[in-house]
């Protein structure tokens, strides 16, 4: 069989390529490059995991391409990115360049390589049941990365192959190690990859124009200014610039109004308005392609809200194409933008984007 393994110069993707070398298939090796800009310091990080990339396909003695989608990575998700920031919400990147570039665009360039699968360093598992092909949390619950997947669907499925799934990270590093792979000890990458390790804040006044504003309190008080809504999400207590006044106690963000421009406050350790005891999401994707349940009927499952929070019990229910989400427990900073992913054990059935909390 004939592989393709997006290499991004990490450990996980690397073990996958030699997983697939070891089991006989042919492996061609390619290097995504989504993004052109350098960082703070004038390296373009981008480099450096391309070299690393290299270095391990040479070591592997396979094939290896790069490929520049840096164009289409603009134009279907980091536009969405900047124009969701628009909107005070906080949108998470990660899972619309995994449905629009790597499973999608990067997958019809595999196949023009005649490959018969893609490979990725994801940890995450895939079967098949009842004719459907279905995406399973991995073994290590804590790399577990369905949660980025779940936008996925069935053609994706059926072309994607995630051998490090099954595996805990310890034993990825351990065969890297064995194998004597150059990325062995690299460190896994954090942050969205055009943001990196630089200052988010910096990074986004470059794109959109501040607005600065009022902040707020609940009752409408005036206790300071914000730098632009864009900046700050719920829950957020540092970086507010404001004082100790009142009891002495830290400030922390329990909303935005962006008809009046206003940073929303409250002061204390109580966290009570933070809570919701339910969501509502839009854009809901199922990986199966079609909803688990009929319209208006309950769907018992589990939730996450962000990615490695724990599993949280959720009664769903979906009217006129919306998910309305019931939890067993309320769930803390329901934020606008980010994503609702639903499981039922092991098995992820898709998500929903959050528009906000619901009573």
């Amino acid at each position: 069989m004939r592989v393709v393994v997006g290499m991004s110069g990490g450990v996980d993707s690397s073990v996958a390529a030699l997983l697939m070398k070891r089991a006989g298939h042919e492996v061609i090796g390619v290097f995504m490059k989504n993004w052109e800009e350098k960082d703070e310091s004038g390296v373009c990080t981008s480099e450096r995991d391309w070299a690393d990339a290299r270095a391990v396909c040479e070591k592997l003695d396979i094939p290896y391409y790069s490929v520049n989608f840096a164009r289409q990575y603009w134009d279907r998700v980091f536009e969405h990115f900047l124009e969701e920031y628009r909107r005070g919400r906080t949108p998470n990147p990660d899972v619309l360049c995994n449905r629009e570039i790597k499973f999608n665009v990067f997958l019809d360039f595999a196949e023009q390589l005649g490959a018969d699968k893609l490979v990725t360093g994801h940890f995450a598992n895939i079967d098949q049941a009842e004719g459907e092909y279905r995406l399973l949390r991995a073994a290590d619950e804590n790399k577990d990365q369905t949660y980025f997947l779940y936008m996925l669907g069935q053609r994706a499925l059926s072309k994607a192959m995630f051998p490090v799934g099954g595996m805990l990270k310890s034993e990825v590093r351990q065969i890297a190690r064995e194998a004597g792979l150059p990325v062995s000890e690299k460190k896994d990458s954090t942050g969205v990859c055009f943001i990196g390790e630089r200052n988010f804040k910096q990074f986004l006044s470059t794109y959109l124009p501040a607005m600065p504003g009022d902040t707020v309190t609940t009752d409408g008080r005036v206790v300071g200014r914000h730098d632009g809504l864009m900046y700050y999400t719920l829950g957020q207590r540092r970086g507010l610039g404001i004082g100790g006044g009142g009891n002495g106690q830290r400030w922390f963000v329990v909303g935005k109004d962006l008809g009046r421009n206003e940073l929303v406050v409250h002061q204390g350790e109580d966290e009570s308005l933070l809570y919701s005891p339910g969501a509502v999401g839009s854009e809901v994707t199922w990986l199966a392609g079609h909803p688990p349940v009929a319209e208006g009927e309950p769907l018992e499952c589990q939730v996450r809200l962000r990615h490695r929070q724990p599993l949280q019990d959720c009664r769903l229910t979906l009217t006129d194409g919306v998910a309305h989400m019931a939890f067993a427990r309320s769930q803390r900073a329901v934020t606008p933008g980010q994503s609702a992913v639903f499981y039922q054990g092991r098995v992820c059935l898709g998500g929903a984007i959050v528009d906000g909390p619901e009573a």
